[in-house]
């Protein structure tokens, strides 16, 4: 099986982004994005969905990391796009629920062709590591137009606002896990009585 791999370079006046992408991968990570705490976060994308990620964003963080973190997503959804093909013999849907200590959520994914966000997290706290959090909906958002996926994030229960979104990002890497694989009963066949994705 051809391994699913991706390279996407994105170029604006406010930020230089590269995205490199292997789907079938054993959850290497690499980041130089000026945003640590995002970092982190996308860390959890690589660990727990098994998904090799190479990405690097120079950007006018100086100002805030508003378009860093929106394009990171923007192009890290480009590169899935690209990686995923014609999605013949995924599983298409994945789920996943986890917690950490107090807190608890849930993330539901459908690779359907189109992009849909619904997103609830009532955040305990305005910024985590400097990183504020408002912008994890922005990154989400850029990621779900370009992946071109349907993605429910609810965050069920936490008191620390570190807590909460961590259980949210580990649950997108295992949904994106259970989203991509192939399932050998599938094998060719398109996932959708549309016929197409």
């Amino acid at each position: 099986m051809t391994q699913r791999t991706a390279s996407v370079e994105r170029n604006t006046l406010e930020t230089q982004i590269k995205v490199a992408i292997n789907l079938d991968g054993t959850g290497k990570a690499s980041f130089n994005t000026g945003m640590p705490f995002l970092e982190h976060m996308l860390d959890q994308i690589a660990r727990h969905g098994l998904i090799d990620l190479d990405i690097t964003c120079k950007g006018d963080n100086h100002i805030d990391d508003h378009h860093s973190a929106e394009d990171t997503g923007i192009t890290l959804g480009q590169a899935f796009a690209k990686a995923i093909g014609d999605k013949k013999g995924i599983r298409r849907y994945g789920h996943a629920y986890v917690p950490l200590d107090e807190a608890l959520s849930r993330v539901v994914i459908d690779f359907s062709g189109r992009p849909g966000l619904s997103y609830d997290i009532k955040f305990t706290k305005g910024s985590i590591g400097g990183f504020d959090t408002e912008l994890f909906y922005e990154f989400f958002q850029g990621f779900v137009n370009h992946a071109q996926v349907t993605l429910h994030i609810d965050n069920l229960k936490g008191h620390n606002a570190h807590h909460q979104i961590e259980t949210v990002f580990k649950a997108f890497g295992r949904a994106l896990r259970m989203a991509i694989e192939h399932d050998p009963r599938m094998a060719g066949m398109m996932p959708s009585t549309k016929g197409s994705l």
